[in-house]
């Protein structure tokens, strides 16, 4: 900042305090939590060490700018996300230049407090010092850095000082001549001008604003602008006294600065803050029958593009990407702007309905059409759309948005590449299963959750052969929550692995209490495994705990397993299998005959159950031939699983005809509610004593 100031410090005095404000700077850059307030404070510092040249802000910026290669490629070197450096540089520069400001502010509000005084001074005292306070006066009035000028309260301007005749580029003469409404500008305000005609009539004594003006030259003047009412000794109004400070420079800046804070480092694109913004203001008054619409959406695949071309091949292509749908965009008069990373958003103000944001999506796929040819790769690009149009009554910019994205989310996990509208009654579902993902830890640690059994039994003479436990959830609210609408909500988690450890405890508890109740001829107990489960290394020694604590039998506990998912299972999950097969846990596939087996595979899992899935039993409710599909088929999967010497139970069973038909077949065991309903443990214990259940 070499010339730009004049400071009473040698020059190895200036360097030592340069360095240790730089050194300020770049610890605040690397610290954690990140805090630009210590820019704010160098930046008023510089002012404090009188750096108070016209040059020295601007330059003193121009040396952060090559920071911002640099930190750049720091960041992606280190495997961090570049942008938060640069935000941090930004927010850097932002408070710096603030703190700059504000103490070269208040430095001048010093300076127009010190004439506003002896203004005020040379009029009590004009009486008893007249001449001398007129010299005061003059002295401060004719050498003062920042603007005077002096009016009547008609609106005359009778006297401006040479700095006001710089701003201005006219002469003393020439502004003389002119009425204070002769400096009106487009950009004013109805309220500034209210305040003036409440000063010249005695409303009010003082105010201030920032306001501009145009020069002689036709350039225009940004100024702070502080108004000031002077009174004779009866108390009316006499002068006006104006004070203004040129503030062009500092305007520019902040100016720059903004669209810097409003605008994305990379592509040039308007930030999700400036975005936010304007979706803000849509909101703010809106019209009768006003609408908006948003297209959000995400490039498809691009983490492949960088992992597979590097991160500089992918800032390219978020470059040109950008540079096409905002000519697409911009064409049709709408806000495009960069959300972070690959996701872009197009507002539609004054939408004329669904129809043009989905056209308008339409758009997008065929401007991306075309490859990108990005350092001598042709890159096709793809994109899944989130579409959101409605009216802006009844709605906020904050749900607006968060539609959007949700609306994102449901067109890429539709199978990307399209756009997808959003449709409030999936969004009141998606609710819905978030609060029971929510809810569901605390439902676990507050014992809601508990477990039915239903038999399975034996074809040939009604004995129990086995019980399968099933869990429930009972919600303090909502009452009964089925399994279909928490199971798969459990596996998404992950809550499966210790819920299922959860039923597997009860479950085996009760098998303990059968198994001394009948030692010879207690049923097993049948648990269902998830995949998530098979995949947890601990398995087979939280099974061995189970086991061990509850004393059962091993050979009275069985796992079962869907089709699918005990074919794809593989490597370890497949060798935690085996291992609790080895120790006499009985293994069962439930639903067979949904998927497509690979029987000769199927022999060499450690498998001793065939269950036959319901929708092959449903056939088989009349007698006769009703379906002899559904008959053929059973009496094929039930010959099969012999021949490789597994027992076979069918599910689904509701009727006397169907376990008739079934043990005909050959089945072994059957399960159903023709035997019995899910239900609490005594259920079972009365079926072992012998006792029937109500039909």
């Amino acid at each position: 900042m070499e010339g730009t100031s004049f400071v009473p410090l040698s020059g190895a005095e200036i360097e030592e305090y340069l360095r240790g404000q730089a050194e300020r700077l770049a610890h605040a850059l690397r610290s954690d939590p990140f805090d630009p307030a210590i820019a704010r404070e160098v930046g008023a510092s510089l002012v404090g060490q009188h750096f108070t040249g016209s040059g020295t802000l601007e330059r003193t910026l121009g040396l952060v700018g090559p920071w911002w290669p640099v930190l750049r490629a720091k960041a992606a070197a280190q495997g961090h996300d570049p942008d938060v450096w640069l935000e941090r540089v930004s927010a850097l520069t932002g408070a710096l230049a603030a703190g700059y400001a504000e103490a070269l502010r208040r430095r001048t509000l010093d300076e127009q407090e010190a004439i506003h005084a002896a203004v005020l001074v040379a009029r009590d005292n004009a009486e008893h010092a007249l001449h001398t306070s007129e010299a005061r006066f003059r002295a401060v009035f004719d050498q003062a850095a920042i603007g005077i000028g002096i009016g009547d309260v008609d609106g005359n301007v009778i006297d401006v000082n040479q700095a006001m005749t710089t701003m201005f580029a006219a002469s003393v003469e020439e502004m003389c001549k002119r009425q204070v409404r002769d400096f009106m500008h487009a950009g004013d305000t109805d309220h500034m001008w209210k305040l003036y005609d409440e000063l010249v009539t005695g409303e009010r004594d003082h105010f201030a604003l920032e306001k501009q003006f145009e020069n002689a030259d036709g350039e225009t003047l940004w100024t702070h602008l502080s108004l000031s009412l002077v009174r004779d000794s009866k108390g009316n109004p006499e002068y006006q006294v104006c004070m203004l400070e040129d503030v062009t420079d500092r305007h520019r800046l902040h100016t720059r600065l903004r669209h810097q804070a409003m605008h994305d480092q990379l592509t040039g694109l308007p930030n999700r803050a400036l975005f936010v913004e304007r979706l803000t203001a849509a909101f703010e008054h809106p019209g009768p029958g006003d609408r908006v619409g948003l297209c959000y959406l995400d490039l498809d695949g691009f983490k492949v593009v960088n992992d597979s071309l590097g991160h500089d091949v992918g800032d390219q292509l978020l470059v040109a990407v950008a540079r096409r749908l905002s000519r697409y965009a911009g064409q049709a008069g709408h806000l495009m702007a960069r959300m972070g990373g690959d996701e872009f958003v197009i507002l539609v103000e004054h939408s004329t309905g669904t129809g043009q944001v989905v056209a308008l999506a339409d758009g997008v796929f065929a401007a991306l059409r075309e490859p990108f040819r990005i350092r001598g790769h042709d890159l096709t690009v793809t994109a899944s759309i989130g579409i959101v149009e409605r009216p802006v009554a009844g709605t906020s910019p904050a749900d607006t948005l968060r539609a959007a994205d949700i609306t994102l989310y449901w067109a890429k996990s539709d199978g990307r590449g399209r756009w997808t509208v959003f449709d409030t009654d999936r969004n009141d579902r998606e609710v819905a299963r978030y609060t029971l993902s929510a809810e569901m830890p605390a439902a676990l640690h507050h014992g809601e959750f508990y477990v039915d059994y239903q038999p399975l039994v034996s074809l040939a003479d009604g004995g129990v052969l086995g019980v399968e436990a099933l869990v429930r959830w009972r919600h303090p609210r909502n009452g009964l929550v089925g399994p279909d609408r928490f199971i798969g909500l459990a596996e998404e988690t992950g809550l499966i692995v210790p819920l299922g450890m959860h039923v597997l405890e009860q479950a085996c508890r009760e098998a303990r209490r059968w198994q001394d109740l009948e030692p010879d001829s207690a049923p097993f107990i049948s648990v269902n495994l998830a995949e998530r489960q098979c995949r947890e290394p601990g398995l087979v020694r939280q099974v061995e705990r189970v086991l061990a604590e509850t004393g059962l039998d091993p050979g009275r506990l069985q796992f079962e397993l869907t089709e699918s998912q005990i074919m794809s299972t593989d490597g370890g999950p497949l060798e935690r299998l085996r291992e609790l097969a080895a120790m006499g846990i009985r293994i069962a596939i439930d639903d067979f005959g949904t998927g497509y087996s690979n029987l000769a595979y199927l022999r060499r899992l450690p498998v001793c159950e065939l269950k036959i899935a319901g929708s092959f039993v449903e056939g088989l409710r009349q007698p006769g031939d009703s379906d002899p599909v559904d008959g053929r088929i059973v009496a094929s999967l039930v010959e099969l699983a012999h021949a490789i010497g597994l027992t076979v139970t069918a599910e689904g069973i509701e009727t006397a005809v169907q376990a008739e038909r079934l043990r005909a077949i050959g089945c072994d065991a059957g399960q159903g509610w023709y035997f019995s309903r899910p239900g609490p443990p005594d259920r079972i214990e009365g079926m072992l004593a012998g006792v029937k259940e109500p039909g």
